[in-house]
């Protein structure tokens, strides 16, 4: 293999490559403070910086530090005094009235990585505070530390949404994990990702978590592992018990006020901690901006395209064709992606995302299902995913 190829990193990601001495020799380093001259201070290995005091800085000198944090740092930085008070409070209000009107509605409540209902979450939160309070919502996303970083990691055009999470006293800790977007793939497939995708799925995103009322440990603010993200493996591994069991013995959690901003790499293993307070409703505004380059150039009706193919894949099968020939078609007909959505009504209940058009197809045709059937499911499923 030619170097410059090696050098890139494995071609496929496997289990072999799952090694735990490796990870713990990635894990199980120090942050240095006088690496990061804007930094104020390091909190249990996470790097934290002050919005007032960087607010006459370098701006490209400063999101270089940034960078190189979050790629080959300890993977996480806080940002003391990001927010407002008086702003937060605004939009915790208004954010209050919305899960108030989501309880009287009933209906079921999903989440990615914790139990379905243990919690309150307001999907789509941002365009949520926007419709009801634009004027709340403008001033809260004025904030120039949230742009900063943004700009930093994905440059001058990035797609924000948000999704509130309240941790209510009792509330259970997440399982460790990665995030989007191969952090939301199925455990059996990830594997089949090339390993530069690995690679390049923590450059598409950034997390972020906005604190909406003052964070102590025993809230149970976000448990972080720092420098977690350096890992090649680490999308396959974090389902691995003996992975989780590092987590647990090795994770921290910084306490934060409100206010505060914490952000990471996607890639960071982290989790919601768990609410051993009797009386702190830990709300967080969960922050995660997007690349915009994911996109396609033409836009496609994938919907009339699987309703004009879908008779034919049926007398293919009949036929005898094989099942690879017809996934084959599938994939390059309909939508692969189960994002973006409408989280309210297309839940991920039981799953870590809704079933996407090409998991709809498939199933269909295995069960052998009508093209009228499979229209009227392509259809409500459609109307789910309207904002």
């Amino acid at each position: 293999m030619p170097a410059s190829l090696a050098a890139s990193g494995p071609s496929w990601i496997t289990e072999s490559q799952c090694d735990l001495d490796e990870f713990g020799s990635q894990v199980l380093r120090g942050t240095d403070l006088a690496d990061y001259p804007h930094a104020t201070d390091v909190r249990r290995n996470v790097l934290v910086y002050s919005a007032a005091d960087i607010a006459g800085a370098d701006r490209r000198a400063l999101q270089a530090e940034l960078i190189v944090a979050l790629t080959d740092g300890p993977g996480v930085v806080v940002f003391e005094g990001a927010f407002a008070d008086e702003v937060v409070d605004r939009a915790s209000a208004a954010f209050t009235d919305i899960i108030a009107d989501q309880r009287a509605a009933g209906g079921a409540a999903g989440d990615h990585f914790g139990k379905a209902g243990a919690n309150d979450r307001v999907w789509n939160a941002a365009q949520k505070l926007a419709l009801r309070s634009p004027e709340v919502y403008a001033h809260y996303y004025a904030a120039d530390t949230l742009a900063l970083v943004s700009q930093a990691w994905l440059g001058p055009r990035y797609q924000l949404t948000s999704q509130v999470n309240v941790v209510n006293p009792g509330g259970a800790a997440q399982i460790p994990h990665r995030d989007y977007h191969l952090g939301f793939v199925d455990p059996d497939r990830l594997a089949d990702y090339p390993g530069h995708m690995h690679r390049m799925s923590a450059a598409l995103t950034l997390q972020g978590a906005v604190a909406h009322c003052d964070m102590p440990l025993q809230s149970g603010p976000t448990m972080l592992l720092p420098y977690s993200q350096r890992f090649a493996a680490g999308y396959i591994a974090f389902y691995r018990p003996e992975f989780i069991e590092f987590f647990a013995a090795h994770h921290v959690q910084v306490p934060l006020r409100k206010g505060d901003a914490v952000f990471f790499n996607p890639a960071l293993y982290h989790g919601a901690g768990a609410n051993t307070s009797t009386d702190i409703s830990r709300m967080a505004n969960l922050l995660q901006i997007s690349s915009p380059f994911g996109r396609a150039m033409e836009a496609l009706d994938r919907t009339a395209m699987v309703k004009a193919v879908y008779p034919v894949l049926l007398d293919m099968r009949r036929a005898g064709r094989p099942d690879g020939e017809l996934a084959n078609i599938v994939n390059a007909t309909a939508e692969g992606y189960a994002f973006p959505t409408n989280l309210d009504r297309d839940q991920p209940i039981g799953s870590l995302a809704p079933p996407s058009q090409v998991d709809t197809v498939l199933a269909a045709l295995a069960d052998g299902l009508s093209a009228t059937e499979l229209h009227d499911i392509l259809d409500a499923q459609n109307e789910r995913r309207i904002p």
